[in-house]
């Protein structure tokens, strides 16, 4: 009677994720007819920063981690060159009409590494583990955010996790319950916060289950390497359902913490992918026009201030914070340090992200001579000076670039405001330790959208998300968070909220990413229409020279 109820609930079979990805006879038919072929080695080797964060995708957080999670794990959907959904394991979505359920039929030729098929169950465990309080997933709140029925209880101990609003009907058959519908649902499956995991492995092996003896994966590439500090390797997966139209057989992250060194094994054509030094791209595109590119990125880089019960008196005060928010000159920043076509940031929302109309900042129109006379005068109003000058620490993880932004930071709130800001490095996975825990006074952050919706940004706003580091907490900014789930078209609460956390001086956002980088011309396939930036193996390829 269940199944039958919850059949006669959906009336529309979605046409969602139509776009398929091209098969690899089609790609070589293309490249016969520009009179070019297949490289016989598909190896790419791509730079990374550091070692990796994590690899489950139940407790990561970071680009980094979902970068390789993208090519190793695969959920309902993807995304193609554009950024549009793509299938992926859900062939068929199914609506009701109140658009609260969602039924996906899952691929039955779908498996796990170890030969076990995926299956709806898989999906269920996942996602009921994030949102266990036990699991103390980062990105917990997640499930939230998507409405999914009871996510928020669940997290916050007052029901069950098996109350989660997911449930196989059976072994090829996914049904999701949301508590209010939202329109944009169904991007935000591309997270890898959504993926299945293989809960024999877990159980078997603990916190060891991703160790690559260990791992068992269900996506186009399995982990044979992750050696500390030098490289990880992931390689084709023969059991992956679409094994036969994967091209590239070998992806090496070498990890190189140094840039210049990367840009340096770049052009020795020891890598084919490397993020560019900062400042560097107006000469680099001059001298490499082929492989210098760059491309808008849904990410928007900030300053987290602490305002928790630890944090310094000072920084409890939202005229010293906006005293901070407004002395950053970030045309300087952007025209004489990154040099990458970036866009000044003076709210938090990526201005490329869909739908999405900016707030209207006063401020943001103002010549930074007169914001800067405008924090001077908050400053003092503070009781803050000559004789009682700010001092903060500043932390942020390594990188070249990111210790050129911090000497910025530091000499700009010197010049200006008289503070003593003295700036610490630390690795990725510590600086996410210290900001977690709340350990900081002022640190470097970045958020990169989940998905192309403005809520993937101003959610962290909500005074309960975990990805809320600086602990902000406003309860008409929890109210109206709520409210936008609710509209049909909640831009305009956006824009409210994002013009509430600027008067306060919720953050200090810099800038809006663009992503300047080094490309191997001969690796075909990148996304240059994708604004996320989300790239998958499956669709690259390198073409002979």
């Amino acid at each position: 009677m269940m199944r039958t109820l919850a059949i006669g609930l959906l009336c529309a079979t979605a046409l969602i994720g139509n776009v398929q990805a091209a098969d690899k006879a089609t790609i070589v038919k293309e490249l016969a007819a520009k009179g070019q072929t297949l490289a016989e080695d598909q190896t790419v080797n791509f730079w990374a920063l550091d070692n990796l964060s994590a690899i489950d995708p139940g407790i990561s957080e970071g680009t980094d981690a979902s970068e390789v999670q993208r090519q190793i794990f695969e959920g309902l959907f993807t995304q193609d060159f554009n950024g549009n959904l793509r299938p992926a394991l859900a062939i068929k979505t199914s609506v009701s009409e109140d658009k609260k359920t969602y039924t996906f039929d899952l691929r039955k030729e779908a498996k796990w590494s170890d030969g076990k098929p995926v299956t709806a169950h898989d999906f269920v465990y996942a996602w009921r583990r994030v949102v266990d309080p036990a699991t103390a997933s980062p990105y917990s709140y997640y499930f939230d955010m998507m409405k999914v029925k009871n996510a928020a209880d669940i997290t916050n101990g007052l029901q069950e996790v098996e109350k989660l609003g997911v449930k196989a009907i059976d072994d090829h058959t996914l049904e999701v319950t949301l508590s209010t519908p939202i329109p944009y649902f169904t991007k935000m499956l591309v997270s890898s916060t959504t993926y299945p995991v293989p809960q024999w492995a877990i159980e078997e092996h603990g916190d060891r289950w991703t160790r690559e003896e260990n791992l068992v994966v269900n996506g186009p590439y399995k982990m044979t390497a992750n050696n500390l500090g030098e490289v990880y390797t992931v390689e084709r997966n023969e059991t992956y359902w679409n094994n036969e139209n994967t091209i590239l057989d070998k992806i090496n992250f070498v990890i190189v913490p140094n840039i210049n060194q990367a840009l340096t094994r770049f052009l020795a054509g020891e890598l084919d992918f490397v993020n560019m030094p900062t400042g560097q791209y107006p000469r680099l595109k001059k001298e490499y026009p082929d492989q210098a590119q760059v491309q808008p990125r849904l990410c928007t880089y900030y300053v987290t201030m602490n305002m928790r019960e630890n944090a310094p008196e000072a920084l409890k005060d939202v005229r010293v914070r906006r005293a901070l928010w407004l002395a950053v000159d970030r045309d300087i920043l952007i025209d004489n340090i990154l040099q990458g076509g970036q866009i000044p940031a003076y709210s938090f929302t990526h201005i490329k992200t869909a739908g999405y109309t900016p707030p209207r900042l006063e401020e943001a129109k103002w010549s930074q001579a007169k914001r800067d006379e405008k924090a001077r005068e908050l400053l003092s109003a503070a009781g803050y000076g000559p004789d009682n000058p700010l001092a903060f620490d500043y932390v942020y993880n390594t990188s070249e670039g990111h210790k050129q932004i911090a000497i910025y930071l530091q000499q700009q709130w010197k010049n200006k405001l008289g503070a003593k800001i003295a700036i610490n490095n630390v690795e990725w996975k510590t600086l996410l330790s210290i900001r977690d825990a709340g350990d900081f006074e002022l640190s470097r952050n970045a958020w990169c959208g989940d998905y192309n919706e403005a809520s993937t940004f101003v959610d962290l706003f909500h005074s309960q998300s975990t990805q809320n580091d600086s602990k902000y907490n406003n309860s008409q900014v929890d109210d109206l968070l709520e409210l936008s789930k609710t509209k049909e078209d909640p831009q305009e609460l956006y824009a409210e909220i994002e013009k509430i956390a600027a008067d306060e001086g919720a953050m200090v956002p810099l800038y809006h990413y663009t992503r300047p980088f080094m490309l191997n011309p001969a690796v075909k396939g990148w996304p240059f229409g994708n604004v996320q930036q989300f790239w998958y193996a499956t669709d690259l390829y390198k073409v002979a020279k």
